[in-house]
């Protein structure tokens, strides 16, 4: 099956959480996870052509990602 371009933006969004995660300490690693899989979880639902909402869904979540990515933030609940 062949991805759309969003639904690569989407995949590769979701790879990069799953790689800051890594580097967040051993204690709060799984929150982190968690948090991001719930985050993708509650959207899945948008139908996928509904480009408006991914797109920005999208933004919203690479925001996040470098929010969290910051060394200072060092649990999230």
């Amino acid at each position: 099956m062949r991805l759309s371009g969003l639904q690569k933006e989407v995949l590769s969004l979701y790879r990069q959480c799953l790689r800051e995660c890594r580097k967040k300490p051993d204690t709060a690693r799984q929150h982190f996870k968690s948090f991001a899989r719930n985050e993708f979880d509650k959207n899945m639902g948008i139908e996928k052509r509904d480009f408006a909402a991914v797109e920005f869904l999208l933004r919203k979540g690479r925001r996040q990602l470098e929010m969290y990515s910051s060394p200072g933030v060092k649990n999230i609940h």
